[in-house]
């Protein structure tokens, strides 16, 4: 691959490059603490040092990786503070964003991709899929968010959904049928134009699971 790119390769080798990363970090394969080395990315995703950069700059803005004096750029070190936040933050946002889709529905916005995840997570559930379990999970939410239409709001909680998958693959502690028929009433409210239950139920939904997680999480990670 040649070192000389045109301004929109870069960008797209950059996106390509932080979605590779991103997805390795979620899954475990970059552990917390590791170092991310510019040369040893570039050479395993073949791709110049400069799309490797611009993906590492935006993994820290999105708060996946840390960067230190003579050290470089390390994957972050989760606490349980930032497991708290990322619950407090999903309470403020993706409620509305139920109440909103409801609302849309209920005008005529079509919410078949809702029903259709739900579906896949059932299935996955059945074949004992736990990673696509919680992709699938990720997945509802962001539809829920999509539903809701306001553009700043999708693309402000990207990010949260990434951390979900992170926090959920090292610990979820909640029984995946539990999980689905909860994401199965709040589909109904907002397939049926409900928006205050739906509004409850994303609220109750997202509350219930923060305990859990951080039982399972209270033996690895510091406060």
């Amino acid at each position: 691959m040649p070192e000389t790119l045109t301004g929109r390769d870069d960008e797209a080798r950059a996106e390509q490059v932080y979605q590779l990363v991103l997805e390795g970090i979620v899954a475990g394969r970059y552990e917390q603490g590791v170092r991310l080395r510019e040369r040893e990315l570039s050479e395993l995703y073949n791709v110049s040092r400069i799309p490797v950069r611009e993906a590492i700059q935006r993994l820290e803005q999105d708060g996946f990786v840390e960067t230190f004096p003579r050290r470089g750029a390390v994957v972050r070190q989760l606490t349980l503070t930032d497991v708290n936040e990322l619950f407090d933050v999903r309470l403020c946002l993706e409620t509305f964003a139920a109440r909103m889709a409801a609302v849309r529905v209920a005008a005529g916005e079509p919410g078949g991709r809702l029903q259709e995840l739900l579906d896949d997570t059932r299935q996955a559930i059945d074949d004992d899929r736990t990673d696509d379990v919680v992709r699938l999970s990720a997945a509802f939410h962001a539809e829920m968010v999509r539903l809701s239409g306001n553009r700043l709001l999708i693309e402000s909680v990207k990010p949260l959904f990434g951390r979900m998958r992170w926090i959920f693959g090292l610990a979820h502690n909640r029984s995946n049928e539990l999980q689905r028929d909860e994401h199965m009433e709040l589909c109904n409210a907002i397939l049926g134009g409900k928006a205050d239950l739906a509004y409850t139920l994303a609220y109750s939904h997202i509350e219930l699971g923060r305990e859990p997680v951080l039982k399972g999480l209270a033996e690895t990670l510091e406060p």
